[in-house]
């Protein structure tokens, strides 16, 4: 009983014509990593695992990640990701929160409780729990369903084309749904899929020699063009998404390479690509995360927040249904993002509800300091977010990366910005840095600024 994913990566898997790889140089036939998913599934039902049972998965971008996937689904439970560097904190929590018993890592299993977990009707037609961060208290447990992911896997099939003959590079890790629905459409199209196990321009240097495809975060993109990026002469298409694509990164992405540039928007819980800005909206779209996906409906609510509904979605959070139903309003899932619809009918996103900053009573939203900065011809990236102040509630700083060799000050800084914007859009501090703050998934981390100025930089 593997589920709709399940068979379809099965039978992709028993037709590949190029190994998974890794920029580690590891290599497995589509064949060893069917033989891996029997032997995971076999050692599964040895140990009394049921149907609808959360199975911790250690992943590091390994192919043999894949073929454990695999045997999870063929054994008819449901992985829950754990990246292989994940704190042993992290550890100890998603194994009490899911109350997994198990742990498969590649072609290991290790039993890590007796007791086997109550059985939740929630998780009968699930494939995943994707663990998301949250602003306040334990990450939520959002359940994608086997069914509805492989449909949501069928829409970008149509929206972006990979073809057999495409080597798709992914940096993003498989722990992250941008990461994981990359690369299953790459194994389902036949396409030489290349796993990134942990980002640096060494290990993109040597994927992109051959890359026809790239998917990544703009975060990564940034880092890339820092200096001289590696030459890239095969990339065609180049997929970007998990945080906003601001017009001057993609700007400096096409100048890269001429390759086109597919800005994905979405939400682990409305079942992830939920807008597009593709090369037909670039690049009067640049700056908004384009249109709609096929079969995805979206409203504006009063206060300005983004909502979002769409038959691919999450079927609830784990253990968790008064949030789930509080997450949802008329039937469309509350994003926590203020957007508005441009005069070309793009859907821009002015910044997270919970990130606006009411300096003095007067609100700011942090993105847009963020691309206004971002112009500046000297600065490779910036990220604002409101800190605590006694006198005006709150005020704005902000983490700037310099362009290399290129010295900046807060001075000249505030003087360029006074030029371009109202004063109290100003930050207060700046800091300088090498790069963003990010998290596990390498989005920018906003919460990071605040942490900075707590402990005074």
């Amino acid at each position: 009983m593997s589920g709709a994913l399940g068979t379809l990566l099965a039978g992709a898997l028993g037709s590949l014509a190029h190994p998974v790889g890794s920029t580690d140089g590891e290599e497995k036939s589509g064949e060893q990593l069917l033989a891996l998913a029997a032997q995971v599934e076999r050692a599964l039902a040895a140990h009394g695992v049921a149907a609808g049972e959360p199975v911790l998965v250690r992943m590091g971008n390994r192919p043999l990640d894949i073929g454990a996937l695999l045997g999870v689904w063929r054994a008819g439970a449901v992985a829950v990701p754990l990246s292989v560097t994940a704190a042993p904190t992290t550890y100890d929590r998603l194994r009490g929160q899911t109350g997994a018993r198990v742990l498969v890592d590649d072609e290991r299993l290790e039993v890590i409780a007796s007791t086997p977990p109550a059985e939740r009707p929630l998780l009968r037609e699930a494939a995943l729990v994707m663990f998301t961060s949250g602003s306040t208290g334990l990450p939520k447990g959002a359940v994608v369903g086997h069914q509805r992911l492989a449909d949501k896997l069928a829409v970008l099939d149509h929206l972006l084309c990979f073809e057999r003959g495409d080597v798709v590079l992914v940096p993003l890790q498989l722990t992250f749904i941008f990461g994981l629905w990359v690369s299953l459409l790459a194994l389902m199209k036949g396409a030489h899929l290349i796993l990134v196990s942990k980002f640096s321009t060494e290990a993109m240097a040597r994927g992109l020699a051959d890359a026809t495809v790239l998917g990544g975060v703009p975060s990564m993109f940034r880092s890339l063009l820092a200096e001289a990026p590696p030459p890239a002469p095969r990339l065609h298409k180049i997929l970007t998404g998990g945080e906003v694509l601001p017009p001057h990164l993609a700007r400096r992405l096409r100048d890269y390479t001429q390759a086109d540039i597919h800005d994905l928007f979405g939400l682990t819980e409305t079942g992830t690509c939920d807008f597009h800005c593709g090369p037909a909206e670039q690049p009067q779209g640049f700056g908004s995360i384009g249109r709609a996906t096929k079969g995805v409906e979206f409203c504006i609510a009063a206060n300005g927040e983004l909502q979002i509904r769409s038959p691919f979605g999450m079927l609830g959070y784990l253990d968790d249904p008064q949030l789930s139903e509080a997450s949802f309003e008329d039937g469309y899932f509350k994003t926590g993002d203020l957007a508005r619809v441009t005069e070309e009918g793009y859907v821009a996103l002015i910044g997270r509800a919970k990130d606006i900053v009411s300096r003095g009573g007067v609100k700011i939203a942090p993105l847009e300091v963020d691309h206004l900065l971002a112009e500046h011809p000297d600065v490779a990236a910036a990220l604002c977010a409101g800190v605590p102040d006694e006198r005006l509630g709150e005020v704005l700083h902000a983490v700037i990366v310099p362009r290399q060799g290129v010295a900046l000050d807060a001075a000249s800084l505030r003087d360029w910005l006074l030029q371009r914007t109202e004063r109290y859009k100003v930050p207060e501090v700046f800091y300088f840095r090498d790069a963003l703050p990010s998290g596990s998934t390498g989005k920018a981390d906003r919460r990071a600024v605040a942490r900075m100025a707590e402990g005074n930089g």
